[in-house]
């Protein structure tokens, strides 16, 4: 059982936060060309959806999205379901030379990003993969680090960062929550 300690985003920022991830991507790649979004599942893919339509509205060109199943790739696999299931990832466009942009609501120990690079170069080898996190709360236990943050959020291993989206949740926040032992990525 989990009590929350504070909300630390209302809808508003992280509609500022997400806004600002694609000011960013569009920056940093100095354009559009070759771009695809791919959220990982299950909540990367709505934010990825959200930043997709935040380039439209900044550039007039849609950007690809994908949804992205990293259950097979990842490292714990024997240790969360004996019967694990494949629950659709959806890539419709070849990942081949792209600039592909990973999407994810929270970056922890960095397992789940590795297991979404190794299900990414399954598929094919981009141009580039880069990775936008709406919140990085550290302690990573792999060297990895996003390109693009919302926000960053030190946390204690007592505590867990909730990202709430409306397809899953019936709400828009981010909230952090003592959880009194370690949490998993």
């Amino acid at each position: 059982m989990t009590n929350i300690k504070a909300v630390i985003m209302d809808e508003a920022a992280i509609n500022r936060a997400l806004k600002r991830i694609a000011h960013e991507i569009i920056e940093h790649n100095r354009g559009t060309e070759s771009l695809a979004l791919v959220g990982i599942k299950r909540r990367g893919v709505p934010l990825a959806k959200i930043i997709s339509n935040n380039i439209f509205e900044i550039e007039s060109v849609e950007i690809p999205v994908g949804v992205l199943d990293i259950t097979f790739y990842r490292d714990d696999l024997s240790n969360i379901d004996p019967m694990p299931r494949l629950n659709n990832t959806e890539i419709p466009f070849p990942v081949i030379d792209k600039k592909i942009i990973l999407v994810d609501d929270v970056l922890y120990t960095g397992r789940t990003v590795r297991a979404a690079i190794d299900a990414i170069f399954s598929l094919g080898r981009p141009a580039a993969i880069q990775l936008a996190i709406l919140i990085d709360r550290g302690h990573r236990e792999l060297p990895i680090r996003a390109d693009y943050v919302g926000k960053n959020i030190p946390t204690s291993q007592n505590e867990l960062i909730a990202v709430n989206l409306p397809e899953f949740d019936q709400k828009t926040s981010v909230e952090i929550h003592d959880i009194g032992l370690d949490s998993h990525d």
